[in-house]
């Protein structure tokens, strides 16, 4: 049987916000900030709060801070 999820949890949302610019970071860092989906610096985008989302911030503090 399939967990279910509650809709709170699914609806929650992150703001995220692109502070510092990784043009002297490893390609890995590159990645990870293109994969959340930024395509310019001191952009806030809204995220689902998940763990994979979470674990990616996690992967760039020095470029990357949760707003909000």
């Amino acid at each position: 049987m399939a967990a279910k999820t509650s809709k709170a949890a699914s609806s929650t949302k992150i703001h995220l916000k692109w502070v510092r610019s990784a043009i002297c970071s490893p390609v890995k860092h590159k990645k990870v900030v293109k994969g959340l989906g930024f395509t310019r610096l001191n952009q806030i985008i809204e995220r689902p709060d998940t763990a994979a989302i979470r674990g990616m911030v996690k992967k760039v503090p020095h470029l990357v801070e949760i707003v909000k």
